[in-house]
């Protein structure tokens, strides 16, 4: 089975074949994707890009657009004088599945 460590959004992230994950919220009208590999794993023969693999792209289609994460609550808290203040975040991704490593 074949693994491609690929960029997207600022991150890296190890993929594999029909796998699915959550990358930043990608722009509008985003369908498909095509990314270079910065490094292949092939059984044993690993092969390391500089800055990327030649003849490797990874294929990649959004399955969906809008896809909320959990949410986090940020408090500040000032002890002793009766202030505190509580937000939340919901961070907005996009669900992509891997087509094909060629």
């Amino acid at each position: 089975m074949t693994k491609a460590v690929v960029k997207v959004g600022g991150k890296q992230f190890v993929v594999a074949e029909k796998e699915t994950l959550l990358v930043d919220l990608l722009p509008e009208g985003t369908k498909e994707l095509t990314l270079d590999a910065l490094l292949v794993i092939d059984g044993d023969k690993v092969t390391v890009g500089a800055p990327t693999v030649k003849d490797v792209k990874v294929k990649a289609k959004v399955v969906e657009d809008l896809v909320k994460g959990d949410k986090v609550q940020v408090i500040r808290y000032k002890a002793k004088k009766r202030v505190h203040k509580v937000n939340g975040h919901r961070q907005k991704y996009s669900k992509v599945e891997i087509t094909s490593i060629a």
